[in-house]
């Protein structure tokens, strides 16, 4: 099925052509929020590195949850590494162990697997799309602010963690995006929230939001912008290329 024009659109606005060159995303990120206070990791994510694939789902934060370690999340399990490699702690199938206590609080793990998945989404949103996997359609677009957002229904393959499997993307006039709705079901079937996208800024030839916050969204679509559930900064982004093939096999 041939992509969305908008979704064409974004794409280009956001450096698409950078982006097909590079085998990962490497951001410096801060996060604060209610969310964290809320599962007892106040701080937790004040800063750290992420390094994101744009291929596999797989990121690495570092340094986390100390300093000499890092948390990864690759092939939908999590792990903390010390950083000789050394295996700390791991967890297969993170996302079922989301009940019962983890109403109340999350360890290291459950954190690392919600902080992993929502950045490796975020930095490769909206390029990601144009891949089969995925279904993409044009949707009705949102107003706000005195201007109307496009906006894309997204939704995502099984195999793909994400805060839910099927999400609106609203984009303004310029393709870049302004707003992303979705329900963070590791919260709970409650957690119906509206993510805003600020400051755009092109890093290493990404177009990218640095400035961004989740709100809780009413039934009617309108934010609850007196409680921000994660604010997030990012100060820089850094592209790694992909090797090329000849480079990989020594072919001349």
């Amino acid at each position: 099925m041939p992509s969305p024009a908008l979704l064409d659109e974004a794409v280009a606005a956001h450096g698409g052509a950078a982006y097909d060159r590079a085998a990962e995303i490497e951001v410096d990120v801060s996060c604060s929020g209610w969310a964290f206070v809320l599962k007892r990791q106040r701080g937790a994510f004040a800063g750290f590195t992420g390094t994101v694939s744009t291929g596999e789902q797989r990121v690495v934060l570092a340094p986390y949850p100390n300093p000499g370690q890092r948390g990864v999340l690759e092939n939908g399990n999590v792990r903390i590494e010390d950083d000789t490699g050394q295996v700390v702690a791991e967890r297969e199938r993170p996302r079922s162990y989301f009940k019962g206590r983890r109403n109340l609080w999350w360890d290291d793990l459950d954190l690392l697997y919600f902080g992993g998945y929502a950045l490796w989404g975020y930095m490769n949103a909206p390029f990601v799309f144009r891949s089969d996997e995925y279904e993409v359609e044009e949707t009705e677009p949102w107003v706000e602010s005195g201007e109307s957002w496009r906006g894309l229904r997204v939704r995502f393959p099984d195999h793909v963690a994400a805060h839910s499997g099927e999400q609106l993307y609203y984009f303004g006039a310029d393709g870049l995006l302004r707003r992303n709705d979705y329900t963070a079901e590791v919260f709970g079937g409650w957690a119906k929230a509206t993510h805003y996208c600020w400051e755009h800024k092109t890093l290493s030839g990404l177009t990218i939001p640095t400035h961004r916050k989740a709100i809780p969204r009413l039934p009617n679509g309108k934010p609850l912008r007196q409680f921000v559930l994660v604010e997030i900064k990012i100060a820089d982004a850094r592209l790694r290329p992909r090797v090329p093939e000849a480079a990989v096999t020594g072919t001349p």
